[in-house]
């Protein structure tokens, strides 16, 4: 699906799964590299920058968080920014692109006047928009470890290893996806300069700062997720511990009553005390006298 925003005398198409039609019309029209075309309609697994004699190719992975609609793990975005014109490439639904072409559209509508409405200026606002998206799902990791530490300490031990391997997932997957960036965006650096001029360095800069930000958030989350587990397995393992310590000393007691049972249950001629008045009830008092002896003295030494 093709999508064409207009502003002022910059042209913005975002291609969602695009068709071989919509993507050949799209390199006739703006002069794009078949070897660049035929790559924004077919995933790449590594991040790319390369310089074009009239546009920069640009292809940045993002981390699919739950809400994402298919199952990989990141989300492959490609930009392929003109002097007045911007490209995107995408296979999946991506929420903040989403978003961002609404306030696009919007501002065309409205027709707008800004100074900074040209291509690199509406990469920059789509890039910030996509690492602002990546800083709100962190900050969601952030409330959802708040609620697991409330959850530990109410009981909850057990339910909590599921939910913090979960986030641990994402945290993971955040890491991941985001790795490449900073070599990625240095490249672009460069390369942007030698098409846009020496402004590409403080835009670049600017973005690295909320890279920095991702990957300052995502150290953060990891450390809080890291003593949480260990709480959470201290916890758990005591709770094991207190239960088979329970388990052991019900044994220890009981054994010498099943002996006992065991013994006048034997099938032999002169048994003690069976045979006399009130057999039963003095076998059940001698049963109940040892365990509340050896009861007492677990207490005794603080066992129980």
């Amino acid at each position: 699906m093709l999508k064409r925003y207009t502003s002022n005398d910059t042209t913005w198409i975002d291609l969602f799964q695009p068709t071989p039609e919509e993507i050949r019309a799209v390199m006739e029209e703006f002069d794009i590299h078949p070897s660049v075309a035929n790559d924004l309609i077919t995933p790449t697994f590594k991040p790319m920058v390369e310089l074009h004699k009239n546009f920069v190719y640009l292809i940045l992975h993002f981390p699919a968080f739950r809400h994402t609609h298919s199952y990989e793990e990141n989300q492959e975005v490609d930009f392929v920014i003109g002097k007045d014109f911007l490209i995107t490439s995408r296979y999946d639904t991506i929420d903040p692109i989403h978003k961002f072409s609404k306030e696009f559209e919007v501002n065309s509508i409205l027709d707008k006047k800004e100074k900074n409405n040209d291509t690199e200026h509406i990469f920059f606002l789509l890039i910030k928009k996509l690492y602002k998206s990546i800083n709100h799902e962190l900050e969601y990791i952030q409330d959802a470890l708040e609620n697991v530490e409330e959850r530990i300490f109410q009981g909850e031990e057990k339910n909590m290893v599921k939910e913090l391997s979960f986030l641990g997932r994402d945290l993971l997957n955040t890491k991941q996806a985001t790795n490449p960036h900073k070599e990625t965006l240095e490249s672009l650096k460069e390369v942007g300069a030698e098409m846009f001029g020496k402004n590409f360095y403080k835009q670049i800069d600017t973005i690295l700062s909320e890279y920095k930000r991702i990957r300052h958030n995502i150290e953060i989350n990891k450390e809080s997720l890291n003593e949480l587990r260990e709480t959470n397995n201290s916890l758990l393992s005591t709770k094991e511990n207190e239960t088979i310590k329970t388990l052991t000393i019900m044994a220890f007691v009981t054994f010498p009553l099943s002996l006992i049972a065991s013994i006048f249950g034997m099938n032999t001629e002169n048994m003690p005390i069976i045979g006399t008045e009130n057999d039963f009830w003095i076998v059940i008092g001698i049963m109940l006298a040892l365990a509340t002896s050896f009861f007492i003295f677990f207490k005794y030494k603080k066992w129980l």
